[in-house]
């Protein structure tokens, strides 16, 4: 878990410093990997925006393809038909391709409702669905929708709410008047659970147990994971809005140190995690290099040459 929490950090640092548009995941990474590590192949996950690059990585994607995705490079997966942090759904992934935050919740939910039509129709079926998104996406209509219809049938999925504290600008207290978001789960009658977003343990073991026991038929669960963004909202982002000391206190609880600190305690020397950091930064430095020499999608990829052939057609 460690490997790949420093993978997604050198993996979305890099698209940052290539796009000013790309969405930071400096300081989520322990929610990020800790959610969707270990889930089965036929599984589906559906990542939140930011992030979710490595979650294609755990699941089989290859690197140099999601980087053509990133640089608009002819391998990349969807050859420019979709945003450049989507990739291959064969990976039963559900991709982010709208441009309105939260749309994956209904899909996902969704694809929970067809496992449980397989699993009621006898087919045997204990697929689960993991699905993360923002505390701002957690105050969308679709939210409660999703939520609320999983409940009442019982669906195998699990939502995951990937609470950075800030939704762009706005803090959490200025959108959230309860105690937590996890706590709007005894409204749905499932059970919610609030977890430190910044350890990659805990939020693993929250999402295993939840995962079993819709696994097992009983449901769905609303687990909240608090973290923090380091970064601001876009790479462009300075996030003025923000009190300097408040980064500076989560910056003591980056995810990667309290990671660092528990492998030592176990004995992991620090030549062993500086030599796994070193590789995971060259991995990408490399691909990033490989990807760059390759042609930028063109009319023939977009399909614009097929399109401009079929005017004037009967």
């Amino acid at each position: 878990m460690f490997r790949w929490m420093v993978l997604c950090r050198e993996l979305e640092s890099a698209c940052a410093r290539t796009s000013p548009r790309w969405f930071p995941s400096e300081g989520e990474e322990a929610t990020i990997v800790g959610t969707f590590v270990g889930l089965r192949a036929d599984d589906v996950a559906a990542p939140h925006y930011r992030g979710p690059l490595v979650v294609y990585l755990m699941r089989g994607a290859e690197l140099d393809r999601l980087v053509g995705q990133v640089l608009g490079k002819v391998n990349g997966y969807t050859k420019g038909h979709a945003v450049a942090f989507s990739g291959p759904v064969r990976l039963n992934v559900v991709p982010w391709v709208a441009a309105d935050l939260g749309t994956s919740l209904s899909v996902a939910t969704g694809a929970a409702l067809s496992f449980g039509y397989r699993r009621e129709g006898g087919r045997g079926d204990d697929r689960v669905v993991v699905v993360s998104f923002g505390d701002g996406t957690a105050n969308r209509g679709d939210f409660h929708e999703a939520i609320n219809l999983a409940a009442v049938w019982k669906l195998p999925i699990v939502f995951v709410c990937q609470n950075n504290r800030y939704a762009i600008s706005l803090p959490l207290s200025s959108y959230v008047a309860g105690p937590s978001i996890a706590a709007r789960a005894a409204g749905y009658g499932i059970p919610g659970t609030v977890v430190d977003g910044n350890d990659v343990l805990a939020v693993h073991d929250a999402v295993q147990k939840a995962v079993a026991r819709a696994r097992a038929g009983e449901g769905p669960t609303l687990i909240e994971a608090q973290t923090y963004r380091l970064a601001g909202h876009w790479a462009e982002d300075l996030a003025s809005y923000r009190p300097p000391e408040e980064v500076e206190e989560w910056r003591d609880r980056d995810p990667l140190l309290r990671a660092r600190s528990a492998l030592r305690a176990i004995g992991i020397s620090d030549e062993a995690l500086a030599s796994l950091e070193n590789r995971a930064r060259q991995e990408v430095e490399h691909a990033f290099a490989r990807v760059r020499q390759l042609p930028d999608v063109g009319p023939a990829e977009l399909g614009l040459d097929e399109a401009e052939q079929r005017v004037g057609e009967p």
